[in-house]
């Protein structure tokens, strides 16, 4: 049976009694039919498939009819974005390379140098305010939690004397200026008093800047715990309570920038010296595919696994990828070697339909089965040598959901 357009088509007078069976038992019941009993091709419609079942006929003569003036290109589904995530399938975007050229590593998404932070006390003292849980959002420069210590009245009391001084040396400095020019005192006063309002500025600045690195307080009796960058409170020490007497050394929060990651990848020592920076890659994680690049190498290899460090960007940086999860590294090496033309995807985007391999490539309202021709498969991974596009968006994980729905259409349809 050829991939035609009426393939994803549901007709017949069964269908019809089916849906007005199912529709009249949901207002009966006065809720949703269970899914008891339930067809596959009953929880894929109710996944948000939509095929011409919707319009089913009263004959086959009226179906055919009510197929003229159809825009649905042969092989297509019709499924929308929210349909996609319920249906949980996997969407990866079509990259050259080649299967022998490819090189997998596991990897590790860990936080970039400038997105995570280590939040301590400035000053020994006990916590009395936290204002933060765990997972909360914090702006830069936002005070997390306040501990109450003798070291911020401290600071506090030496910046109050160190501006008593500034002002007392200020106000000198100025009745000597006017003496000078009235040439009633002489110069070396003059000189003087300048000398020490410009010692009384420092030691102002000295404990100005003291003061506020330890974030005192306006009141100078604690010290603000505050954040310098913004992110989410990614961890808590559990000594970090109401109360806990906490030393500068200790640390209390830890704040991460989601969108300030990096992929870690081990990669084994012979393939390190194919790789160069800016080589194209993906990462696998969630089940999804997306696009990296490569932004530097480590020079050093780990003693017990003899692997390199090679560290990836994002090329679109992604909410969902977080520090601490595990992913799988693809680099494609740069090489003349590599036809163009080529393309390696999951082995589970081949579909086999009425003995043909068709890839289900994303389109506007849905995915089109695509025929393709296939090279290599090894380790799970298989080459694409004819049908497709590089930057083509096609489904990974799960494709033969969409398999099954073009069963569902050749069903309707076998007269």
């Amino acid at each position: 049976m050829k991939l035609t357009k009426q393939n994803l088509l549901i007709g017949g007078t069964a269908a019809v009694l089916l849906v007005g069976g199912i529709a009249a038992s949901s207002i009966l019941t006065g809720g949703h039919p269970s899914h008891e009993g339930e067809t596959a091709e009953q929880h894929l419609a109710e996944l948000g498939f939509v095929t011409q079942a919707d319009g089913d006929h009263d004959d086959h003569g009226d179906e055919e009819a009510g197929h003229e003036g159809e825009e649905h290109a042969e092989g297509e589904i019709e499924i929308d974005a929210e349909a996609i995530e319920r249906a949980d399938i996997g969407l990866v975007t079509v990259a050259v390379g080649a299967l022998g050229a490819e090189i997998a590593g596991q990897a590790t998404v860990t936080a970039a140098p400038n997105g995570e932070a280590i939040l301590t006390a400035r000053a020994a003292g006990a916590i009395t305010d936290i204002r933060k849980r765990l997972g909360d959002p914090v702006a830069r420069g936002e005070t997390v939690a306040l501990v109450l210590s003798s070291d911020a009245a401290a600071l506090s009391a030496a910046l109050t004397n160190a501006k008593s001084r500034l002002d007392l040396a200020r106000t000198k400095f100025e009745r000597e200026k006017t003496l000078f020019e009235s040439k009633v005192t002489s110069r070396q006063d003059f000189e003087t008093a300048e000398a020490e309002l410009a010692q009384a500025e420092a030691e102002h600045r000295r404990s100005e800047s003291a003061a506020r690195a330890a974030g005192v307080s306006s009141d100078g009796q604690s010290v603000a715990i505050t954040s310098p960058i913004s992110g989410r409170i990614t961890a808590i020490a559990p000594a970090t309570k109401l109360g806990a007497y906490v030393s500068p050394d200790t640390e209390l929060f830890r704040v991460a920038d989601p969108s300030k990651i990096q992929i870690e990848a081990a990669i084994p020592v012979f393939d390190v010296q194919r790789i160069k920076l800016g080589d194209p890659a993906s990462i696998e994680v969630n089940g999804r595919s997306l696009a990296a690049k490569v932004r530097a190498i480590t020079p050093s290899v780990d003693a017990s696994s003899r692997a390199a460090t090679v560290v990836l960007d994002l090329t679109n940086p992604d909410s969902a990828v977080q520090p601490g999860q595990f992913a799988r590294a693809l680099i494609r090496p740069a090489s003349p070697s590599v036809d163009q033309g080529r393309f390696v995807l999951p082995e589970e985007a081949v579909q086999n339909v009425e003995g043909r391999d068709v890839v289900f490539v994303r389109i506007a309202d849905g995915f089109l089965a695509t025929p393709v021709t296939v090279g290599q498969r090894s380790g799970g991974r298989v080459e694409i040598v004819e049908g497709l596009q590089p930057g083509q968006v096609v489904a990974g994980r799960k494709a033969f959901v969409l398999k099954a729905e073009l069963g569902k259409g050749d069903a309707g349809h076998d007269h």
